[in-house]
């Protein structure tokens, strides 16, 4: 259990934000945390839980998993102009992530009130007239940038004293609520949507066929056949292949 003493901050905060656009901020709760009780996520971890408000009321993020398939991912904070342009994006493709049984869920270290307004302007001039559809955690207390790692160094050393910006982290958690993948941006970078939903294909891919993907990727494209997989398995399993070196054999893309 992570030991939390709240301190509440006494009227709002007047700051401007990592991108300098002033705004007025909800009250802040600050959270003090030791850094040797963070948890250490790896690939195959289980997906720390959390309870959270959202812009789509109060979740537990274990029940919010469901049997579903998770993409996770953080901002710096509410109206920042690279993060505009990537919930946009990501709620343009809900049709694609939901064809694949993916729920998505945003972060930021702000209130669901500033959340609520931030999305105004995102359907405004991002989304090209799409509904935005997902919900985003409100992480005023930083539990969640702590428990999943969503800081930088610096602002890690001053988590107990003060407003921090979470960087880009993307998570991709599978039903059995283990991290499958996970990927950090700097604040400067924004991240490519078509990527999380190419590696989505090729984790699905792979758990149900039994086989590996080379770089670059992409649905219908040729496979790589394990090399725990002897050739003749290989051959009974998907027929002719490739076998371009003993380690290394290709064959085309198992149809679902």
């Amino acid at each position: 259990m992570i030991p939390r003493q709240f301190i509440r901050a006494s009227a709002p905060v007047f700051r401007r934000n990592a991108f300098n656009a002033p705004r007025v901020s909800a009250l802040r709760f600050y959270s003090n945390f030791k850094a040797e009780e963070q948890p250490r996520i790896r690939i195959g971890s289980t997906a720390p839980n959390f309870q959270a408000d959202t812009t789509q009321g109060k979740i537990d993020f274990h029940e919010f998993i469901g049997n579903n398939w998770v993409v996770l991912f953080s901002h710096p904070a509410d109206f920042t102009p690279v993060c505009t342009t990537e919930l946009g994006a990501f709620a343009k493709l809900a049709p694609e992530f939901k064809e694949r049984g993916v729920k998505m869920i945003g972060l930021s270290t702000e209130g669901v009130e500033s959340h609520n307004d931030w999305i105004k302007d995102i359907e405004e001039v991002a989304t090209d007239g799409a509904k935005f559809g997902y919900p985003i955690i409100a992480d005023a207390s930083k539990e969640v940038a702590f428990k999943y790692d969503m800081v930088t160094e610096e602002d890690f050393a001053n988590i107990n004293s003060g407003m921090v910006a979470t960087v880009r982290s993307v998570f991709i958690i599978d039903p059995a609520k283990k991290v499958r993948l996970i990927m950090t941006y700097p604040a400067s970078t924004g991240r490519n949507s078509a990527e999380v939903l190419r590696v989505i294909d090729a984790l699905q891919l792979a758990d149900s066929k039994g086989i590996a993907t080379p770089i670059d990727w992409s649905v219908g494209e040729d496979v790589i056949i394990p090399p725990s997989v002897s050739n003749e398995d290989a051959k009974a399993k998907f027929g002719e292949f490739n076998e371009l070196k003993s380690y290394l054999r290709t064959t085309k893309s198992p149809i679902d």
